[in-house]
């Protein structure tokens, strides 16, 4: 009866119970948008304020994506075994603690303490709404619906830009900080009365009354009840730990292959999101010029991630990820030249956040179909903690090779090449044996 569950939730249309669970998760990475690209967007205020080296603001937006990392690796696995609701909870009350007392420090250690914590909170929330979001969608619309995952990034990073112009002009950049704590805090009552617990999780740990819990589930998905959970023995992998379950035969390519797609493409990413608004500035336009920049890309990422998941409603996803990526990386070779050309700056900009911000969203659409319920959250955390520590490196190296003197052009052709690799390393993972979890997949949308 358990499996009938799942594959109802699988073939049947998406109803308006799921479409609320997926929006809320939607929100969250909306939120976490704002707080991840804070750093960026008063990368050139902190800087002055504190007189600070290229190295050194390498060093502070590196901390938070440190933080995610963590998060995704130590934090998010926690949620196949105590849920991914509660640990959304409490990622969000770390997240919002953590910019509160970013908007308060008052050296460039402790400021990069508290951006390692908020980004511990934010490695934790995006595994598990990523997840959440995949466990509630049908086949059909599984990849659009992770795709506005990223366009709900793109939002949040875009009305952050615009908040961060107003904030720091008026009220200095510790107020963006603030605000971003706020909103943060805000959506804990949202996640605790409305987003609902994973239905796979459910079955697959059967908590305490994860009967009830099931069936209160099952009525407002208009699926039938179950008389009696089913027997430990029909639950796949439960007796094996989910990080092990990583390592087995079944997983170790396609983890392996993913591992590497999300290092290339958040190493590409967070140099392009953190480092444009200060290049741009570098190359010869004012600091607000250079956060429209910033705010250009992730205008495009709105579009980018929904159209990424259009497309893949009707091609395959690895293809189209794939073409993302290649045209990312053709688009980064021109992106400095064109920024200060009037109307083709705008246009190349909005081009390069719309391939940019997809790149993303295919990886968060792919991820969650590798695995099955028992190793999801897990296996997606691993892969973005891994990502991240892409990511990291990502900011720490450009501010080493801007303060050797590379000028932004070549910064941005050097990174488009961990996008060709990607695009490579992507079609490679398309064509290696599936899974399992993804055959069972292939027969439920076929």
């Amino acid at each position: 009866m358990s499996i009938d569950l799942r594959a109802s939730i699988d073939l049947r249309p998406m109803g308006g119970f799921q479409w609320i669970a997926v929006s809320i998760c939607v929100f969250l990475n909306l939120i976490d948008g704002f707080d991840v690209l804070v750093m960026a967007f008063t990368a050139s205020a902190v800087s002055s304020f504190w007189q600070l080296t290229g190295a050194q603001l390498g060093y502070l937006l590196g901390a938070g994506l440190l933080g995610m990392s963590i998060g995704s690796l130590f934090v998010a696995p926690w949620a196949d075994k105590w849920g991914r609701r509660p640990l959304v909870l409490v990622c969000l009350t770390a997240s919002g603690i953590g910019m509160i007392l970013s908007a308060a420090s008052m050296t460039p250690v402790q400021l990069g303490i508290t951006r390692v914590i908020t980004g511990i909170g934010i490695g934790g929330i995006l595994a598990c709404s990523n997840v959440v979001a995949s466990e509630y969608s049908s086949t059909r619309w599984r990849s659009l619906a992770l795709s506005l995952q990223s366009t709900g990034y793109a939002v949040g990073a875009l009305f952050g830009g615009l908040f961060a112009i107003f904030l720091i002009e008026h009220y200095g950049w510790r107020s963006v900080f603030l605000v971003g704590g706020a909103a943060t805090l805000a959506m804990i009552p949202v996640v605790y009365f409305l987003l609902p617990e994973s239905m796979d999780f459910l079955i697959t740990k059967q908590p305490r009354n994860a009967l009830l819990k099931i069936n209160k589930l099952a009525r407002r998905l208009n699926l039938q009840k179950l008389d009696q959970l089913p027997g430990r023995d029909d639950v796949a992998g439960e007796n094996k730990s989910s990080v092990r379950k990583l390592m087995t035969r079944e997983y170790m390519k396609k983890t392996a292959w993913l591992w590497a797609a999300f290092f290339l493409v958040l190493f590409g990413f967070y140099f392009v999101m953190n480092w444009t608004p200060k290049l741009l500035a570098s190359a010869g336009q004012t600091a607000q010029q250079g956060i429209t920049g910033g705010m250009l890309l992730s205008a495009g990422g709105i579009v980018g991630s929904a159209l990424l998941g259009l497309l893949s409603t009707k091609f395959k996803t690895a293809h189209v990820q794939a073409a993302f990526l290649l045209i990312t990386a053709i688009t980064m070779v021109f992106f400095v030249k064109a920024s200060g050309l009037p109307g083709y700056g705008v246009a190349v900009g909005l081009l390069l956040g719309v391939t940019v911000n997809g790149c993303v969203a295919g990886l968060y659409a792919i991820a969650p179909t590798v695995y099955d319920a028992s190793v999801r959250t897990t296996g997606v955390g691993f892969a973005i903690g891994v990502g991240r520590a892409g990511g990291i490196l990502s900011p720490v190296v450009a501010g080493f090779l801007i303060d050797d003197g590379w000028q932004p052009g070549s910064l941005f052709t050097t990174y488009a090449v961990a996008f060709t690799v990607a695009a490579l390393v992507i079609l490679k993972m398309s064509y290696t044996g599936k899974t399992k979890h993804e055959r069972m997949e292939a027969a439920a949308d076929s």
